[in-house]
């Protein structure tokens, strides 16, 4: 009986962030360069030059939400899935990016086979998975031997004094900032709690080891608002 009401709870969780992200697919890019000033782009070319795309290269993109995050793969010639389990996003998606073959897919069960991708990126969704080190384990598993994986997420900034100005003033303000423009407002009360509540560089780092990744290093962006992950298979 536990273990059946794990199931349903671990199902009803996947449900309730498909939905948050159905609510505000169609201004989420715009929502992402107002909450952070622009910088979210800044730190997109830092995660290209992390998985350094190349052409015939096999890439999957996880929470690829409406492509913004695969168009730069694609155009460096690389064969990008972008991949995500909400089906607003991925309507988005294809609707913005009609060349690119978006897949429907959970992180926990990924629809493909042992060693299919030479490299796997994430950008800002790998907090929104129930269990991390089962999605860590599920992305080794579809990675080629010697594939690489690139997980650009919130993380803890390294100064003390910014890191509490941080998280104790601006994650606070953050919901509020958003109200007047997000057609879902709650989900960054969400996105908030998700970020405070998130671990920092060395916790990820070790999650990653645990989970059969090696030559795991990281990069702090912004002061270690966004921390860049990469990892070979």
């Amino acid at each position: 009986m536990q273990k059946l009401d794990a199931r349903a709870t671990l199902a009803k969780r996947r449900a309730d962030v498909a939905a948050m992200f159905d609510g505000v697919a169609g201004r989420y890019d715009l929502m992402n360069d107002l909450m952070t000033g622009g910088l979210q782009r800044l730190w997109r070319v830092e995660t290209v030059r992390a998985i350094d795309p190349r052409p015939g290269q096999r890439i999957l993109d996880l929470a690829a939400g409406t492509g913004s995050s695969s168009r730069p793969l694609a155009d460096a010639g690389a064969l990008v899935v972008p991949a995500d389990l909400s089906f607003q996003m991925l309507a988005e998606g294809r609707r913005r990016q009609p060349d690119l073959g978006f897949v429907n897919a959970d992180a926990l069960q990924l629809p493909f086979a042992d060693g299919t991708f030479d490299a796997l990126t994430i950008s800002y969704g790998l907090r929104n998975v129930e269990d991390t080190l089962a999605a860590l384990t599920e992305m080794r598993r579809v990675a080629a031997p010697g594939g690489v994986l690139v997980i650009a997420e919130f993380s803890t900034p390294s100064w003390a004094p910014f890191r509490t100005v941080y998280q104790e003033w601006i994650m606070a303000a953050l919901p509020a900032l958003a109200r007047p423009f997000s057609s879902n407002p709650r989900a960054y009360d969400y996105l908030a709690e998700s970020i405070l509540a998130w671990p920092d560089q060395t916790a990820l780092a070790a999650l990653l080891a645990e989970a059969g990744w090696r030559d795991i290093e990281w990069k702090n962006l912004s002061g270690g608002i966004v921390a860049l992950h990469r990892a070979v298979a």
